[in-house]
């Protein structure tokens, strides 16, 4: 008797590193980049089990780019945080248990270490580098003891595990993370990154954030030249250049520099473009206007920077506090 054709599988989910924050300081990994591996992928939707920060940068980035977010895939651990710190505050009273510790700290500091080093598409997927981020969470783990020490990591990613049965797709989880979650998921993968090389998307995006860093050995007319050169995407949109390109100008004191290329970016923003650009751009021109002495116009552009459906916290922490005292612009 001939044996039933099997049906076909469900697409494998694929499980994709994402860095937070530290997206912004990558320049071969940043926003873009995640934009451009998506569109490598064939992607336009991610599922979303990373960071609830509302400012995460590929919460700007991912929209801007067409891709769908798709949410309902994280819980509120904000308890387990507090248990954490109430038993590193709890082991530190005692010298045996500070030595713990130490050794809980130097595991922490060996991830920092392997994020803030150089990183791109493939070495952040690469199994090895995974071993070496899965070593310092097993670390941890073996200094404090799973539970309040580890945030109850594996209770937590079992808990996720057991929501993502049956979906399929591409799904956007902490680099820490990854490793342990991809045990547990199975048929769950890594993207192929076969023919895959960041490009203009990526490149874009790192000028932004470098512009938005500046230095003391900066060379500030090299990167306000770098800057006026191009003309954005959907990412990194000209209105985001001018508004970086203003950050120099003020840096140098330049007010008058700085409130030109605000209004440009001002009157440049669109609905299409990234949900937090309005708010930066509304709140520091707020505050360059107030530098310039034209307090009435200062506080209108405050309030239109609060009444946006979303502006990033540094934005109306800013604008609020234009509107209690008038900025007034400091050079160290």
């Amino acid at each position: 008797m001939s044996q039933p054709t099997p049906g076909p599988r469900p697409a494998p989910l694929t499980l994709l590193p994402d860095l937070g924050d530290l997206l912004r300081l990558h320049p071969q990994f940043n926003a873009g980049t995640v934009t451009e591996l998506l569109a490598h992928l064939n992607v336009r939707e991610v599922l979303w089990a990373s960071s609830e920060d509302p400012d995460h940068p590929l919460r700007d980035a991912l929209p801007a780019a067409g891709t769908l977010i798709r949410e309902g895939f994280t819980a509120d651990w904000a308890w387990a945080d507090a248990e954490h710190e109430q038993l590193l505050g709890f082991l530190n009273q005692y010298p045996q248990a500070r030595e713990r510790l130490r050794r809980a700290q130097a595991a922490e500091q060996a991830l920092a270490a392997l994020v803030t080093a150089p990183l791109n598409a493939a070495r952040i997927t690469s199994p090895a580098f995974l071993a070496e981020v899965q070593a310092t969470r097993a670390d941890v783990r073996a200094a404090l003891d799973e539970g309040p020490g580890t945030r109850w990591r594996h209770r937590r990613l079992t808990e996720l595990a057991a929501r993502l049965t049956g979906q399929t797709g591409v799904l956007l989880v902490p680099l820490d993370d990854l490793p342990d979650l991809l045990a547990l998921l199975p048929g769950a993968a890594l993207p192929d990154l076969t023919g895959f090389q960041a490009a203009e998307a990526s490149r874009v995006r790192a000028l932004a954030d470098r512009a938005w860093q500046l230095h003391e050995d900066d060379d500030l007319n090299a990167l306000l030249a770098a800057l006026d050169r191009e003309a954005g995407d959907r990412v990194t949109p000209r209105a985001e250049l001018e508004a970086a390109a203003a950050g120099i100008h003020l840096a140098v004191g330049d007010l008058e520099g700085a409130r030109a290329r605000l209004e440009r970016a001002a009157h440049a923003l669109t609905d299409d473009q990234p949900r937090s650009l309005a708010g930066l751009v509304l709140a520091r021109l707020g505050q360059v206007r107030d530098a310039l002495g034209d307090r009435e116009l200062a506080q209108r552009t405050y309030r239109a920077a609060l009444a946006l459906n979303h502006a990033p916290q540094v934005a109306r922490d800013a604008a609020q506090a234009g509107l209690a005292e008038a900025f007034t612009l400091t050079l160290t």
